[in-house]
């Protein structure tokens, strides 16, 4: 099968969408399949052994590692025509998914759409009601043309349909079990010192500041994993803070597994990979009762959720954990075995079957 893979983000700036496309694409080389990467921006000429073909783009005002693409439909419609794949996989389309899917059409060949940014939940943080109005409206005109969507987790999927997104069905992302794993620790489990800690980019929408009204817990570390536009004014909201900066591989692997506690304080996530991952590596999760973590966390079992801006919650939440080991160890066992069979190969194996599906039976809407 020849699969064209059409991706808002992709290397070299790293987010939850280039990782994900980043295992989809080692599994359709692994497999047998061709694959050819369009993107915005400059990215490598190939990856995994797959070409990679940069679409005009522009940095975005303020945020300029993000790039938003400027190609048009008849643009991307001779890049697809030279390859002819049998099916396009649009990961985490907005800006690229009208041009995409026009394209599409004219050379018709079916398309799956991966929903996985939550862009009209990013307008609405920031108040921009009619923002959030025409951002769902463009969400729903590019899915709606799709021959299935997919989305992350349950509520997600409820969520699209909800606002008029058809065909929507759930594919869950995988984990690196080898990668994430509670033998990644480097840390002695008496350590008294209880590190909490935070991964992911550190940007306004993610309220990483958050994290402020655990400062003063007795016996804490705070830890920040991650890069992006809001480090500067977060290491003056948390000056006691580590900030390791970026990390990938097995360094990541390493600060993951030697968490106590993982903080996620986002309430726009459609899954959160870096909660999954601490899961994996035998670390609970407290987090926001919103999004894609509704389902991703079983609270009071894999960890804890609290009401969206209910910070005294997140304090108490994560003092419970700090102050009682064996329920911390309790729950990290529960989270590493609610997630250690969602292996990249066997989610990407149901992709495949998704892109099959759409090629047998095309469902073209009018």
């Amino acid at each position: 099968m020849k699969v064209a893979i059409v991706t808002e983000s992709f290397l070299p700036h790293v987010n939850g969408v280039t990782r994900s496309v980043l295992q989809v694409l080692r599994h359709l080389v692994a497999a047998g399949h061709e694959a050819h990467v369009l993107t915005p921006g400059d990215p490598p000429p190939s990856c995994e052994g797959v070409p990679v073909t940069g679409l005009p783009s522009m940095g975005l005002p303020g945020y300029p590692e993000v790039r938003v693409s400027l190609a048009t439909a008849g643009r991307i419609a001779r890049e697809l025509a030279r390859e002819r794949p049998d099916v396009i996989h649009l990961a985490s389309p907005f800006v690229l998914g009208g041009p995409v899917m026009r394209a599409a059409a004219a050379l018709d060949i079916p398309v799956v759409a991966v929903y996985q940014t939550d862009i009209p939940g990013y307008a609405a943080q920031y108040n921009v009601a009619p923002v959030t109005g025409a951002a769902w409206r463009r969400v729903v005109s590019i899915h709606e043309r799709a021959e299935v969507t997919l989305a992350p987790t349950a509520t997600v999927a409820r969520s699209l349909e909800a606002h008029g997104v058809p065909r929507v069905q759930v594919w869950p992302r995988g984990v690196d079990v080898d990668a994430f794993h509670p033998g990644r620790r480097h840390r002695d489990r008496l350590d008294p010192l209880v590190r909490v800690g935070f991964v992911g980019r550190l940007a306004l929408e993610k309220h990483v500041e958050h994290l402020a009204v655990l400062s003063d817990l007795p016996g804490v570390e705070l830890v920040v994993v991650g890069e992006g536009p809001e480090r500067g004014s977060l290491q003056q909201v948390l000056p006691g803070a580590r900030f390791t900066g970026l990390l990938t591989g097995p360094e990541l692997s390493r600060e993951t597994a030697s968490l106590d506690i993982a903080v996620q304080t986002g309430p726009h996530e459609t899954f959160c990979q870096a909660a999954q991952e601490a899961m994996a590596s035998g670390v609970p999760v407290v987090a926001v009762g919103a999004g894609g973590l509704l389902d991703l966390v079983d609270n009071s079992r894999t960890g804890w959720l609290y009401e969206p801006g209910d910070l005294l919650g997140l304090q108490a939440r994560v003092a419970d954990l700090a102050g009682d080991r064996r329920k911390r160890w309790a729950m990290g066992a529960a989270a590493h075995e609610s997630v250690r069979s969602r292996t990249w190969e066997s989610v990407c194996d149901r992709l495949v079957e998704h892109y099959e599906a759409v090629c047998a039976v095309r469902v073209r809407p009018l």
